[in-house]
């Protein structure tokens, strides 16, 4: 534990992605199995437990700190297992830490009637910071500036491997990932997926610059639209059928009507949706079909979705990840049109013939309802993570609006001990002809570091009220804030919520009074 311990917290003070990289590999290659690799599952996928570790720290903490000032101390850290590593009694002098697989061995024949002991003779043996990295493990929540994709680069890094050949037979596998170590070590063949529906590392796009626009030769590009949903990857294989998020989540118990109606051997590319007569519904609707673990007949009814493929990278066994995108889509219409899977259609090509048809095009894509324009080079084959050059999504130009900062609370990692996450609002008039600030959003990026401590002093100088790690402020910042659309939303006291709001401007200079209203906000809604 004391590796796993000094990993995390070395992780949280370095902020340099190779660095960090560096960092995860040598730990990989040092540690023995199966320690390394329930490492690996922490800061992939997480461990599998559900026990009560909030209330049972609560519960543990009670005898041993006066309430209040455990309040206070939370408030000041900002993190719960931080304070607890903190706070609890010093471990007496020659105590063994326990080993990481020894911990998650534990857990896996503990009740939940004995977890309370459990943590407490843990926390007993450690030192600080592996009490705190303990109780990150328990949480799920490491919050150490590493991705899943980060940590699969380190290994692929650590023994010379590409990333995208890890993530190939990543979901074929189990933690502690004892054939994945073996097979990068040499001591065994790489484990075999040839039968197995898993998921294939995404090919992504970079965003479409001013350059970028510039140096365009269209007719080396294929143009379609970006289209407002989830990226999913359908994968049937040996008779299973499984849809994949982008980050490989599989989420095909949400949508229980496309699984019972696919039946075909391929791994398709595309885009879910959530569409009603043949017309595109905004992504609020799709929001209420997802992280559902069960799909009533009148949710089907109500969300009817449907998948929108746009490339392929194998149909009927046949690799096509090798092939140019013009002939992937050769293939993905031929087999598309063959087979008709039920819920499915394909996404057109845009016909533009020069950069001000393609621009005219771009600018018409809000009032169309549609969340951009992609560009895929027709050479290209399908390459995983991010390459340059090859796909470019054109996103339409955010929408903006003043709002007053109401909240702010404390933010994670690094940011801990700084108010970095705000929630803002817009006026609205009350039936009795005042004005009222009602929450319309919160965001916590946008801003550099220099205008985070600005805001940060002026949060603690201009504080109402206090509600734990959150403080209610004086009407005084208004915040231009970008966002890329709004929606309906019955679980906002506005009754709408913004999609993907981020700091734009900090407004200084503009009184609160001037902010913009409510109604302004609600006139941008696309119905």
């Amino acid at each position: 534990m004391d590796a796993f311990a000094e990993l995390l917290n070395r992780l949280v003070y370095t902020p340099g992605r190779n660095a960090k990289l560096g960092l995860m590999a040598r730990y990989f290659l040092k540690t023995p199995d199966p320690d390394r690799g329930w490492a690996l599952a922490a800061l992939t996928d997480g461990l599998p437990f559900t026990f009560p570790v909030r209330k049972t720290l609560q519960e543990l903490m009670a005898p041993r700190v006066d309430e209040q000032l455990f309040r206070l101390s939370r408030d000041y850290v900002g993190d719960t297992a931080e304070t607890v590593a903190l706070l609890w009694p010093e471990a007496p002098e020659g105590a063994n830490s326990p080993r990481l697989s020894e911990i998650v061995a534990a857990l896996e024949l503990t009740q939940r009637s004995d977890f309370p002991k459990l943590i407490e003779s843990w926390l007993d043996q450690l030192d600080a910071n592996g009490r705190w990295a303990l109780l990150k493990l328990l949480t799920g929540a490491l919050r150490v500036g590493v991705s899943a994709r980060l940590a699969k680069t380190a290994v692929a890094q650590a023994w010379d491997k590409d990333v995208s050949e890890v993530e190939e037979i990543w979901h074929a596998l189990a933690p502690p990932y004892e054939e994945l170590f073996s097979w990068l070590e040499g001591h065994q063949e790489r484990p075999d997926i040839s039968n197995l529906p898993v998921f294939r590392p995404l090919m992504l796009a970079n965003p479409l610059e001013d350059q970028d626009f510039e140096a365009l030769e269209l007719n080396d590009f294929a143009i379609e639209w970006k289209w407002d949903g989830i990226r999913v990857q359908v994968v049937m294989r040996g008779g299973a059928v499984r849809i994949f998020s982008r980050t490989g989540d599989d989420i095909s118990h949400s949508f229980p009507e496309l699984t019972s109606a696919f039946d075909f051997s391929a791994v398709v590319d595309g885009e879910l949706l959530v569409v009603r007569d043949g017309k595109v519904a905004p992504f609020s609707d799709l929001q209420q079909r997802l992280n559902r673990k069960t799909v009533g007949a009148k949710m089907m009814r109500d969300y009817p979705v449907h998948v929108r493929f746009y490339d392929a990278l194998e149909v009927d066994g046949v690799d096509l990840r090798e092939f140019s995108y013009d002939l992937r889509r050769k293939h993905l219409r031929a087999w598309h049109q063959e087979v008709s899977p039920a819920h499915t259609d394909l996404s057109d090509e845009l016909e533009v013939s020069n950069t001000d048809q393609l621009r005219d095009i771009w600018e018409q894509t809000r009032e169309a309802a549609i969340e951009g324009l992609m560009l895929k080079r027709r050479t290209s084959p399908y390459l995983a993570g991010r390459p340059k050059g090859h796909w470019f999504k054109w996103k339409r130009a955010p929408l903006t609006l003043d709002c007053v900062m109401m909240y702010a609370q404390r933010g994670s990692g690094r940011r801990s001990s700084y108010y970095s996450d705000y929630t803002f609002g817009a006026w609205r008039e009350t039936d009795g002809g005042e004005r009222e600030l009602v929450p319309v959003g919160k965001a916590y990026s946008g801003f550099t570091d220099e205008e985070l401590m600005q805001l940060d002093k002026w949060v603690r100088n201009h504080t109402v009220e206090r509600y734990g790690p959150v403080r209610s402020v004086e009407v005084g910042v208004v915040l231009e804030v970008a966002f890329d659309s709004v929606h309906w939303s019955k679980r906002h006291k506005s009754g709408v919520a913004m999609r993907f709001p981020r700091i734009h401007r900090i407004r200084w200079d503009k009184p609160a009074d001037e902010a913009d209203q409510l109604e302004t906000l609600i006139q941008l809604i696309v119905e």
